[in-house]
Formats: C-alpha cells, structure tokens, sequence
C-alpha cells in the first residue's frame, strides 16, 4: 500500500522529535531510506555542503537547482562543477519565462518594483514544479542564519507543498560549514572569498555584502523589508 500525505506528515512529526539531535549524516540517511528515490536535495550552490553530506550516504541523489536566469556566473559555475565532480544527479530548473519574456509582461527590473513577485515567478513556482515528483526534500536553512530562521526544524512538514521538508544542518553554526568545507575539500561558491555571506540573484537590490556586524542574509533583498524569497515562508 502507498503512502499517504497524512502518513508523510507523522512521519515528519515524529522525525522532527527523534532526530532533533541526530548528526547531519543520520538525519540524510535515514531520509534516504525512508523516501529512497522520491527524496532530493535543494541547493542554491552557495556551497556544496548538503549536497556532499547526502551523497556520503545516498550517492546518486538528485540536487535540484533553480536557474532564475539572474545568477551569478560564479553560481552557474558551481552548480557545473558540482556535476562534474560529486556522485550526485544535478538537475536544473528554469521558470516558465525568460527574463526577457517577463520583462514584455510586467516591465524590466520586476526585482525591483516587486521583488515578491520576481520571486514567486522566478523561484517558487519552478520549485513547486520540480518537487512535484519527490515526498521529501532537503534544504541548507541553518538556525545561525538570521532571526528568520532560528527556529528552523531539523525535520517538518511543508503544508504547502505537503511534502516532508528536511534541514540537516540547521543545527550547526558557521564554524561547523568552515570545518566540515576544509575537512572534506567541499566546492564553496568564489563570491565567498569576495566578501558575500547569502549569494541569491546577481542584481545589487538581491545580492549585496553584508556590512560589518550585521547578519549573514542582511546583504539580501537590502532595504526593502523582505527577508525570504518565498520557497521557507
């Protein structure tokens, strides 16, 4: 007998209180034998940290991608290199419009008027699609991020998308990425050498650096009063 949403959202509940001080890797693995091939990894190609974590123990294991179609060269390049190099299924997705096509429908720099929107359209959507063939789906969302996000569980249920909705490193702080990155020569996105603590979309209203004292994700979306793209809310 297949399993239900309902059953996925106790099985999120329990998880959520019997993993909550598992490791990273026993959290991914028991992900992976309980979902197998209707279980993925999201990645924004930041790092490659989950993405390495999870092929530890499920090698083969699809990491999905958004091409918004305003990344970073930088992004694109890691998201190649983490294909190329790691035992992991990269696979791209891409909204329903060009950047081009959106600019013809709702003018050019929609990120700026209504950056919700150029959100919705460019990141939740294509994500809504791309999961529709997995139960469970795993994100890098980290506590230590900003305030957001500090109540992040290790596993949830996502009502929205019903689907069981997994932050294996939500415990760990920055100094927990640094050392796993140097332990295991992890592919990191450049833009972090430059300065960048939370790479989303390349224009300055999305993507900028942070300024001294301020939290990791405080260089997105800078002075607009939004704080997640959409796909966490």
């Amino acid at each position: 007998m297949s399993s239900t949403a309902t059953d996925h959202e106790a099985i999120a509940v329990r998880a959520g209180r019997e993993l909550e001080e598992a490791t990273a890797q026993e959290v991914l693995r028991w992900a992976a034998d309980t979902f197998g091939a209707r279980f993925c990894v999201t990645s924004s190609m930041e790092d490659a940290v989950v993405a390495h974590l999870a092929s530890s123990v499920f090698p083969g294991v699809d990491v999905v991608f958004l091409d918004t179609g305003y990344h970073f060269p930088e992004t694109l390049g890691t998201r190649d290199a983490v294909a190329a190099t790691m035992p992991v299924n990269v696979i791209t997705l891409t909204p329903l419009r060009t950047v081009a096509e959106q600019d013809a429908e709702h003018g050019p720099a929609l990120h700026d008027r209504d950056p919700d929107l150029c959100c919705s359209l460019r990141k939740v959507e294509p994500l809504n699609r791309g999961l529709a063939g997995y139960d469970a789906w795993a994100t890098g969302l980290r506590r230590d991020e900003s305030p957001t996000r500090a109540n992040t569980p290790v596993v949830s249920w996502d009502p929205k998308r019903r689907k069981v909705k997994i932050a294996p490193i939500a415990r760990w702080t920055q100094e927990d990425v640094d050392a796993y990155v140097a332990a295991h020569g992890v592919l990191l996105n450049p833009l972090l050498w430059e300065g960048y603590t939370s790479i989303g979309c390349s224009p300055l209203s999305c993507t900028r650096k942070p300024g001294e004292g301020e939290d990791a994700r405080a260089g997105r979306w800078s002075g607009s009063g939004k704080t997640e793209c959409g796909i966490h809310l």
